[in-house]
């Protein structure tokens, strides 16, 4: 979230939702650090939580303007959005059995539907005024359905000035959604740097481990288990295994999407052909071979469903969704396979089944760890190292001021580096509001 002040106007970008259990979290997720009523409009890359999550806590605090985004980004917001207020309701329903709730109580239905309301859908490259003196573009930040950078230019004492703000960048080697588009000559760059100091493995080679992996499972009559976040990193799994079928790499199996959300996820891509890849839109729209669950009964008689399947479902680090059912029922049968495919954060489930040992703990008793666990952690949306440098890199001539966001300090700090010995003078990364003048 950071906020862009003029003359005449008060316009943020991005408002997101930080998510844990600690009281602290749920504090500065309730307080802005201003009154919601004093902006004037709302600029929003995409429609993942941690950007978009906070908006409808801002609306009920009394913003009252437009938020501006990509027609995508809205259609998934609106899913998105009423998901977490969902959460937040069971979160508060069950407060008096927890020590620390981090959500609850936020928003409501009724404040996800005022935000809906409150939205203006802006194509990419279309120039917008947004207040005087102040136009945007969304440029295709390539990391979600929708996503976008965007580049803000001011017009002040007869000068103009140019903030780009990356969003969350993807990747090109994935060939899932466009590339990200070139950043335009800017006086400041706000960057992410997620992964600033880290390589992904090679698209090639995570597709093809894929596919040694999901063979030998079905060849021995196993079931593939993959638990995956339900926007973004499900749609990308999806699509490898659906292309590879179709070209004859893997076997044709029974194919299952056990999310509610991704199931209404997966709607939105099909009414957004454009914004795929060539190719794309071949294996997002066949969903005659894939069985989308959304009903609980069937997702439970799934779990003890006999012979070889794929099953794609909720819960990327195994702490939540249909994938815990999933994994008591087949989590003991050495004919199996977890394939991990997202991040496995310290003390997560899916993190204790990467770990030595025959047995994992969870919900409270003692499981035999005997399918086989894979890790295949490289099927990210956001861009690494290497494509941020590539990304950042035809700006050096310009010598804008960059400075580096959403990331470990860790992180933020390996790409400074890098940033300086390309030739970037002016690198930093901000303090919690820290604030540059560009006049």
């Amino acid at each position: 979230m950071h906020l862009l002040e003029t003359p005449d106007a008060r316009i943020l970008l991005d408002c997101g939702l930080m998510l844990g259990r600690r009281e602290e979290v749920h504090q500065r997720n309730l307080h802005f650090p201003f009154a919601p009523a004093y902006i004037d409009a709302v600029l929003l890359s995409h429609a993942h939580i941690d950007h978009c999550g906070n908006l409808p806590n801002l609306v009920r605090q009394g913003f009252t303007g437009p938020i501006y985004c990509t027609p995508a980004t809205h259609d998934l917001m609106a899913i998105m959005l009423a998901d977490s207020a969902k959460i937040q309701a069971d979160e508060a329903a069950h407060a008096p059995t927890l020590d620390e709730c981090s959500t609850a109580l936020l928003y409501t239905g009724r404040e996800v539907a005022q935000t809906l309301s409150q939205c203006v859908s802006v194509p990419y490259e279309t120039s917008h005024e947004v207040a005087q003196g102040v136009r945007f573009r969304f440029l295709d930040a390539g990391h979600l359905l929708g996503s976008a950078m965007i580049v803000l230019t001011c017009d002040f004492d007869g000068s103009t000035r140019t903030i780009s703000f990356t969003g969350d960048l993807g990747r090109d080697a994935l060939h899932f959604l466009h590339r990200p588009a070139a950043l335009p000559p800017s006086d400041i760059v706000i960057s992410e740097s997620t992964y600033g100091g880290r390589m992904h493995q090679p698209p090639e080679l995570l597709s093809r481990r894929l596919h040694e992996v999901v063979e030998r499972t079905l060849s021995r009559g196993g079931k593939v288990l993959i638990p995956a976040f339900s926007l973004g990193r499900a749609q990308i799994v999806v699509h490898y295994l659906r292309q590879s079928m179709q070209a004859g790499r893997l076997p044709k199996a029974p194919l299952y999407v056990d999310s509610p959300l991704a199931t209404q996820i997966a709607r939105v891509y099909r009414r957004h052909p454009t914004c795929l890849a060539e190719g794309v839109v071949d294996t997002m729209t066949d969903h005659d071979s894939i069985h989308y669950v959304s009903d609980w009964q069937e997702s439970r008689d799934l779990g003890s469903r006999q012979g070889p399947c794929i099953l794609v479902a909720s819960g990327g680090m195994c702490e939540a969704g249909r994938i815990i059912h999933h994994l008591e029922k087949n989590l003991d049968d050495p004919r199996n396979t977890v394939i991990l495919v997202s991040y496995q954060a310290p003390g997560s489930l899916g993190r204790k089944m990467l770990e030595r040992g025959p047995t994992v703990r969870y919900r409270g008793r003692v499981w035999r760890k005997w399918a086989e666990i894979v890790d295949l952690n490289g099927f990210s949306g956001h861009a690494d190292q290497r494509d941020l440098l590539r990304n950042l890199q035809p700006l050096v001539g310009q010598q804008p001021r960059v400075r580096l966001v959403h990331g470990e300090l860790d992180q933020a700090r390996a790409l400074a580096a890098v940033l300086g010995e390309a030739g970037f003078i002016d690198v930093a990364i901000p303090q919690r509001e820290e604030s540059v003048n560009l006049v």
